[in-house]
């Protein structure tokens, strides 16, 4: 069950999933200048990551505009991504992961604006981390 809300404060989204048999509740807020997205399946905030594109828009126009020149010549230049723990395990790797998967595809879909995410998972399985990916990027506000 899925519910859209733009009044104030933010246009979010509010859902549950079942992801490996635990019941998983995911908030998806767009603020002017960041996404924050909030999956628990424990009922707290769990470990709060901070992900955005090392790119400033402004030069990813020239990356894209270099790598259409420089096609031909076998030459590309990809994004990059800084993801950092603010609170929480900083040694769960997977977490890590999923945060730089969804400011990929927000990245990918045209918008700057970094990621505030929130896992408070009872697994950190790369399943359990690919159904939050794909319940948020289904339910996307970018």
């Amino acid at each position: 069950m899925s519910s859209l809300s733009q009044q104030f404060p933010v246009p979010h989204k509010n859902f549950s999933v079942d992801i490996k048999g635990y019941k998983t509740d995911v908030v998806i807020c767009s603020y002017d200048d960041h996404f924050l997205v909030i999956a628990t399946q424990i009922g707290t905030m769990g470990t709060i990551l901070h992900a955005r594109s090392a790119v400033l828009p402004e030069e990813l126009l020239k990356c894209i505009y270099f790598t259409i020149a420089r096609k031909e010549e076998g030459m590309s230049i990809q994004p990059t991504f800084n993801v950092s723990v603010i609170f929480g395990k900083r040694d769960e790797p997977m977490l890590v992961a999923c945060a730089r998967q969804l400011v990929e595809h927000i990245s990918s879909s045209g918008s700057s604006r970094p990621l505030v995410i929130s896992l408070g998972l009872k697994d950190h399985s790369v399943e359990t981390l690919k159904g939050i990916v794909s319940a948020v990027t289904e339910n996307r506000l970018w």
